[in-house]
């Protein structure tokens, strides 16, 4: 079984500034790019508009989604606006006191649980969720969400937008006695780390990669990325990183 992931999309209406990135061209490249992958699923881990939650964006996101024929799931990040898009996305069934949280039940019976942090935190509620649906497995975990549950090492974002309860969160998942693979994004760069049981992978974005030894914002490309996660007969999980060129606005 094959999974695209892509992320941080920040996908804005035709007349916004988007610091000189044509974001739209960039959601359909990596649609294209992703479809040739033939993939079982399609991962949106966060921040799908660009500055808040935007329904136009959303709908001209979806509208394109629908075209391409490969299921797709979605989560949200910081940047978006929960409510307005499970409206648009018509997962309003699936909201859990405002938040979006659920169980993905996918082909041959992998469960991948999908996560809310739009906020910066994750409530209590959903921890205890959490805690459930890990003790309910009995194996290894698939965690999808938008921030990363540790510390990134990238001090830009680590400093100005962690996830503020990190330490709850990893007790949560420290707490399962299998491997935990976790896939976010937000910190528009691609990084791996280890934790005990964690394994964090940290996807680039389709808007602009970061320079991520830097304490100040600092540009480092436009290339944007997306991570094809596959799950072998032989029960390795392989995940890797494609990059394509990005586009600037005229």
């Amino acid at each position: 079984m094959k999974l695209i992931q892509i992320t941080d999309l920040h996908v804005a209406n035709e007349d916004e500034f988007t610091h000189g990135v044509n974001v739209r061209q960039n959601f359909l490249d990596i649609l294209q790019a992703a479809q040739s992958f033939s993939p079982d699923h399609l991962i949106l881990s966060g921040d799908l508009a660009f500055d808040t939650g935007n329904e136009q964006a959303y709908r001209w996101m979806k509208a394109h989604l629908d075209t391409l024929g490969i299921p797709y799931s979605i989560i949200a990040g910081n940047h978006d606006d929960t409510a307005i898009m499970a409206n648009v996305f018509e997962v309003e069934p699936l909201l859990t006191e405002g938040e979006l949280y659920y169980k993905l039940s996918l082909a041959d019976n992998q469960q991948v649980l999908m996560l809310e942090t739009a906020k910066g935190t994750m409530s209590s509620n959903q921890l205890s969720w959490l805690g459930n649906e890990l003790a309910q497995l009995g194996g290894p975990a698939i965690v999808f969400m938008h921030h990363p549950p540790v510390v990134g090492g990238v001090p830009h974002m680590d400093v100005n937008y962690p996830l503020r309860n990190m330490e709850e969160v990893q007790e949560v998942l420290l707490r399962h006695p299998f491997p935990v693979y976790v896939f976010c994004g937000h910190y528009h760069v691609e990084k791996m780390l280890c934790m005990k049981n964690l394994t964090i992978h940290i996807t680039p974005t389709t808007y602009f990669q970061m320079k991520w030894q830097q304490a100040e914002f600092q540009l480092d490309h436009l290339r944007i990325g997306l991570r094809e996660i596959v799950f072998r007969p032989d029960g390795v999980l392989e995940s890797t990183v494609v990059y394509y060129e990005g586009n600037k606005t005229d």
